[in-house]
């Protein structure tokens, strides 16, 4: 089921004696509502959804879920889009801001050689190893690492401080391996767009493209929760704007980054509840055999 909202909290003695009980596992909730197998007070944190009522997750862990046949897993509280629900919505993206960090330290201790060696270059001649270099010439990482790659930092303020405001609500919604899964393929959308139409020998970096994926992904969770949508919308435009009137910036990543996001997210979040996995995984699929083509094409042209 998806996610229940918390309740507020409130001491259990301020409803005197004869008040509700507090939850089981939180004896600070009041609560009402007891697990119909057990029958311990259970808070909107701790109930799972059965078939009738509620039970509590320590007896939907332990019997056959909730009375319907189904293993117990199969009634664990789910997100929005079928994803487990995380004791710290916040992890993935903290591991995301530590990675970039450091590859940006190392830029910083090693200087220009590691940069040339990670950025995203399509073809180009290197004089300081006197050979041809770039993803045309087999160096496919360049596409993933320049994803993490940073020199300035106005630039990686920026884009760590988008991936702090934006991470964790879509990790909360979409859940830990999902919300990887789109921060990855949208840097590569990005990257593979960069590719395909940048200048060959036109060197780029940093975690734009992810980001604008993530900006794309969460005005399809706003859509799909029929939040309002102008706050979204002003800054996908304010961001675009930004692309495309400020000099030296890889409009392509952001455009990559912004499409491919969007397209994974609403695979997420539409999917029937019955067939998620299956789209899930085919919406995934998808995305990395387009991007795969689309790198393949440019390399034709390359290399051809």
């Amino acid at each position: 089921m998806d996610q229940v909202p918390g309740s507020p909290q409130e001491p259990q003695d301020a409803r005197g004696g004869d008040g509700p009980q507090g939850c089981y596992r939180h004896p600070d909730r009041p609560t009402g509502v007891r697990c119909t197998r057990c029958d311990r007070p259970i808070c909107p944190d701790c109930m799972v959804s059965a078939s009738v009522g509620f039970q509590c997750q320590e007896c939907v862990r332990g019997g056959s879920g909730s009375g319907t046949g189904h293993a117990p897993q199969a009634t664990v509280p789910r997100t929005i889009a079928g994803g487990t629900i995380a004791a710290d919505p916040r992890l993935v993206t903290k591991i995301l801001l530590g990675l970039n960090a450091a590859v940006f330290l190392a830029v910083l201790a090693s200087g220009a050689e590691l940069v040339d060696r990670l950025d995203l270059l399509g073809l180009a001649f290197d004089p300081n190893r006197y050979q041809l270099v770039g993803v045309a010439e087999g160096e496919w990482y360049r596409l993933v690492t320049a994803m993490f790659l940073h020199q300035q930092i106005p630039h990686i303020a920026f884009n760590m401080l988008s991936l702090w405001w934006l991470g964790p609500p879509l990790e909360a919604a979409l859940g830990r391996l999902r919300f990887t899964a789109l921060y990855l393929i949208s840097g590569l959308g990005g990257s593979a767009l960069s590719y395909l139409l940048a200048a060959q020998n036109q060197p780029s970096l940093g975690a734009s493209g992810a980001i604008f994926g993530l900006l794309g992904a969460t005005a399809v969770l706003l859509r799909r929760l029929n939040y309002d949508m102008k706050p979204v919308l002003i800054l996908l435009g304010l961001n675009l704007a930004f692309t495309f009137l400020w000099p030296n910036i890889a409009w392509q990543a952001h455009v990559g980054g912004l499409v491919v996001g969007a397209g994974v997210a609403f695979g997420m979040v539409h999917a029937p509840r019955d067939r998620r996995a299956v789209i899930h995984v085919a919406t995934c699929v998808l995305a990395l055999l387009a991007i795969g083509a689309v790198v393949w094409v440019r390399t034709l042209q390359l290399v051809g």
